[in-house]
């Protein structure tokens, strides 16, 4: 099969630091090419996958200071994609609803994985717009705002069942992995911690956008005892972060529609403690990969139970349920269920 695989421009595919989508359409596309399948990644240029790159913007925008306008490389990727789109079988996009108006009237079959939020009001009216887009969701939950879309199936992410390998906790920290905003909460996090008296590690990026909520709130509380803050990490520094901490702390204020982080954790053999949010309940097993809970205090309470948890176990559940190899199985189903739709009108033209 001949995939187009078109990601954001945001990171490089995959990210050098920090990047929920592109790492996802990274281990996509590699596990696809792994499969036998022909896929040509269209992305920045400073991307790198298994399968062929078709560099449409010299370098990841967020890394260039110099790009202040972000939609108009998007325009140049999706134009790209368009005058190529002929030569393949399918075309999946992780550029949201950009994409739909073009992909379209290309003549081939497409998807979108909706990788960010639905429950901003506006997006009702795009559904509107456009109910016959084919669209796949990374959890139920993510659905719910806008009930009448295209939905053609949930596939949760993987990762490459070696990227990060089990380890035994032995730094006993909790650890917040992923980005500094309200949205994540690390400040509800350094105060789980703190009332199970267990000392923190923070990795995590600050964006422009995010920066006074960390100089005000956050900032200060990192000089309390037992909070260290370690920045943005990659994909070579996760075994270590996450396989040495007791367990990863995800007390999220908003509803997530996957949150990798969680099972990054999971591949590190590392138990979740997550606010019932959003995916939450999807992807954690209550006491076997973690614990679900409602409050602060619930949280610290988990933390002091951690030793119930089998760490064996949770690398088990990780390799049943969210390795890379399994997300590209899910996606190649659907590939081959919008190519059978689409043979029959094209040979009625």
């Amino acid at each position: 099969m001949k995939i187009a695989q078109v990601a954001p421009l945001m990171e490089a595919v995959p990210p050098k630091l920090y990047g929920g989508s592109e790492r996802i359409v990274a281990y996509l596309s590699d596990a696809l090419t792994a499969l036998g399948h022909e896929v040509t990644l269209f992305a920045a240029g400073d991307s790198a996958v298994a399968g062929r790159l078709a560099p449409v913007w010299p370098q990841a925008l967020r890394l260039n200071p110099a790009i202040t306008d972000y939609l108009a490389p998007h325009m140049v990727l999706l134009e790209e994609v368009a005058r190529q789109g002929g030569e393949f079988d399918v075309i999946h996009s992780h550029v949201d609803y950009l994409g739909y108006p073009l992909l379209r009237h290309v003549g081939v079959p497409f998807l979108t994985t909706l990788h960010g939020r639905l429950d901003l009001p506006v997006l009702q009216r795009v559904y509107d717009t456009f109910d016959d887009v084919p669209v796949v969701t990374i959890s139920d939950a993510q659905r719910r705002p806008v009930p009448h879309a295209n939905y053609l199936a949930t596939i949760q992410h993987g990762i490459p069942e070696r990227l990060l390998l089990p380890g035994f906790g032995a730094g006993g920290y909790l650890a917040f992995l992923g980005r500094i905003s309200p949205e994540k909460a690390p400040d509800a996090a350094i105060r789980i911690a703190q009332k199970a008296g267990m000392p923190i590690r923070i990795a995590a990026k600050v964006d422009r956008v995010d920066r006074r909520y960390f100089e005000e709130l956050i900032e200060p509380m990192l000089a309390a005892p037992g909070v260290e803050f370690i920045g943005e990490i990659g994909d070579q520094q996760k075994t270590e972060f996450l396989g040495n901490a007791a367990a990863l702390l995800f007390p999220i204020a908003w509803e997530e529609p996957f949150g990798l982080a969680m099972i990054e954790a999971m591949a590190c053999a590392t138990p979740v403690i997550a606010f019932r949010r959003g995916s939450v309940p999807e992807i954690v097993d209550e006491g076997v990969t973690g614990f679900i809970v409602d409050s602060e205090d619930e949280a610290a309470r988990a933390a002091t139970e951690l030793s119930r948890i089998d760490r064996p176990r949770v690398r088990r559940v990780f390799e049943e349920r969210f390795t890379a190899r399994r997300m590209a199985e899910g996606y190649l189903n659907v590939y081959r269920r919008l190519i059978a739709q689409e043979q029959p009108l094209r040979q009625a033209i």
